[in-house]
């Protein structure tokens, strides 16, 4: 690998767009693993499926985008980040495109292995990216714009594949994903800085082999596998509880309640990005933990509300569980070195899409439906994701005890990690 130079040297202006679209590509990878959701009497109609069936689409897409996140592993880091970024995205367009178009359940199927493994190594290289080129002094803003993508996407999948469903039919969600991918891909294409990270001496089992085995590394990924349950306990079961238990319309109120929540959290965001660059991450992340953990407590025991009640809860829940994600992940990407980035990135991924697909399984184990039509169960999914938020904050200070440099900020004078590879202007 060529030798390394400082990585604050993006100018402001070109640092904004690339984060900007390192965070819409992100965006639409999550987008378009919870929009399948909202599909399924659709769905199942279209093709004469079953609900088992209907299942297997859901998970298609996570299952795949775990296993080739894994296998991303071995590789990634033999190509330089910007190339194999819009390569990989190009194929998760073309896949979503083709998802859209699929004339039967199978091919419907292997368009969403496709997408969910494109999408899944991507992602991965997202989040590499922002470590290589973002000062640790700036890093936690920079993963704080890019990383709330998955919450907000969580959360804002159902009611937008409702909506999309309701009006055009099952396939627009896809068409207008693909739209947006290939948008995305001709900005990410003239804005994305050109990142000369390829290792030529590359050797992927022993590159995968200091991966796993370094102490420092399970403990970032054991934070970043709690930080998906968490979440993926509770999202799957907000769009019926609204509906079922509070007492809101599906078409009219419910919009208005997700809407509240992504205005909140585009506010919030950018200040709990600042706060992380500015006080101790994990000292953040506690205080983000036990805000998020008396909204669990408390949404999922929310009964017939008004829409103002409905809206409010849902704004507190977006942003005290998308404000985990910034000093969360700037504590990950801070706990490993510029030439593992890649490859621990996607493992990483894999990881997080794994353990929220475990959880929202999970999650379904605690949840019925009464002769009233009300779902029960709810407040032992909240106990759960408690349990969960607990285990991040456990896992988070194991981190920082391994590696002190990971949770503090410029300010506190902690040696940085080691510096990334070299960047050139595109």
């Amino acid at each position: 690998m060529s030798a390394t130079i400082p990585d604050h040297h993006l100018s402001p202006g070109r640092e904004r767009a690339t984060l900007l679209v390192l965070g819409a590509v992100q965006f639409t990878h999550i987008l378009d693993f919870m929009i399948m959701m909202p599909l399924g009497a659709q769905l199942m109609s279209a093709y004469s499926i079953s609900p088992a069936q209907f299942s297997h689409l859901v998970a298609s897409y996570g299952i795949a985008a775990a296993v080739s996140g894994f296998a991303g592993g071995f590789m990634l880091d033999r190509f330089d980040r910007k190339r194999a970024l819009l390569v990989l995205y190009a194929g998760f367009g073309v896949a979503t495109l083709a998802c859209g178009l699929a004339p039967s359940y199978r091919m419907l199927l292997l368009a969403r292995l496709a997408a969910g493994a494109f999408g899944g190594l991507a992602s991965s290289l997202v989040t590499a990216m922002v470590g290589d080129f973002i000062p640790p002094a700036r890093r936690g803003r920079a993963m704080g714009l890019v990383t709330v993508a998955f919450p907000v996407a969580s959360v804002l999948g159902v009611p937008a594949g409702l909506i999309l469903a309701g009006q055009y039919g099952w396939h627009a969600a896809f068409f207008l994903l693909a739209g947006c991918a290939l948008l995305n891909l001709i900005i990410a294409s003239l804005a994305l800085p050109h990142l000369r990270t390829a290792m030529h001496d590359h050797e992927p089992w022993r590159q995968m082999r200091e991966i796993m085995t370094r102490g420092v590394h399970l403990r970032a990924f054991a934070v970043g596998a709690m930080l998906g349950m968490a979440g993926g306990v509770l999202v799957p079961f907000l769009a019926p509880s609204f509906i079922a238990n509070v007492g809101l319309n599906e078409r009219t109120d419910l919009p208005l309640v997700y809407a509240a929540g992504g205005v909140a959290t585009a506010i919030s965001t950018p200040i709990i990005g600042w706060l992380s660059d500015r006080m101790d991450r994990l000292r953040l992340l506690v205080c983000m933990s036990v805000c998020a953990m008396a909204v669990a407590f408390a949404i999922m025991r929310l009964g017939p509300s008004s829409v103002a009640v409905a809206s409010a809860m849902m704004a507190l829940f977006m942003v005290t569980m998308s404000g985990r994600y910034s000093p969360a992940m700037t504590m990950i990407a801070n706990a490993v070195e510029a030439r593992y980035r890649g490859g621990f990135m996607s493992i990483n991924s894999a990881l997080q899409l794994a353990a929220n697909a475990t959880a929202s399984i999970l999650a379904g184990w605690f949840v019925t439906r009464n002769a009233a039509g009300h779902l029960q169960g709810l407040p032992l999914v909240s106990y759960v994701a408690i349990g969960f938020l607990i285990l991040t904050l456990l896992f988070a200070y194991q981190l920082r005890a391994a590696a002190p440099h990971v949770a503090g900020h410029a300010k506190k004078g902690f040696a940085p990690p080691p510096p990334s590879p070299d960047i050139a202007a595109a």
